[in-house]
């Protein structure tokens, strides 16, 4: 009888402890931005410092426990070609999927989106946290979607290799 008794308290205690991880990784740890915070800019190719772009329907999430789980939603006037001639465009950004409670944030959705160059990715701010980058895409339709990407200086630090002459100091 104590077995079984040890048995269910081994399966229970594993259950709680799943359901712990999982609100943790999904709710707990995600903030909704400030209106405060509540900005989107873009890097011109001029070399000058990032320039604020209009937009509505801000909606953002953040959260400390990661430099890459800044997720952001807007709508803007601006399109693509109009933006392409002044502001850098970001090479091989893609997407991490955000939690599924964050509804306007389809990463998928936005992958296809820029695969298929209805969606155009722009550096908004380079190495905003060491080897982070902060990217904006925006579609042909005046959606727009933020999020962060590492950067090649992230990506050796963390995997341990030498970082080059170009990498700024940690």
């Amino acid at each position: 009888m104590s077995g079984k008794i040890l048995a269910i308290f081994i399966v229970a205690a594993a259950l709680i402890f799943g359901a712990v991880v999982y609100y943790a990784q999904v709710y707990y740890f995600y903030e909704p931005l400030p209106e405060a915070e509540a900005r989107v800019v873009l890097t011109p190719i001029d070399g000058d410092g990032p320039r604020d772009i209009p937009f509505e329907d801000f909606d953002g999430i953040d959260a400390s426990s990661s430099p890459i789980r800044y997720r952001a939603c807007f709508t803007t006037s601006e399109r693509p070609d109009t933006l392409d001639p002044v502001f850098e465009r970001y090479e091989g950004a893609e997407p991490r999927n955000a939690p599924e409670w964050f509804g306007c944030f389809d990463a998928e959705a936005i992958g296809a989106q820029i695969e298929a160059g209805t969606a155009h990715v722009y550096t908004s701010r380079r190495n905003i946290e060491f080897g982070i980058d902060r990217v904006v895409a925006i579609t042909d339709d005046g959606h727009g979607y933020v999020w962060e990407e590492v950067n090649e200086c992230g990506d050796k630090a963390y995997d341990g290799t030498p970082l080059g002459e170009d990498c700024p100091e940690r």
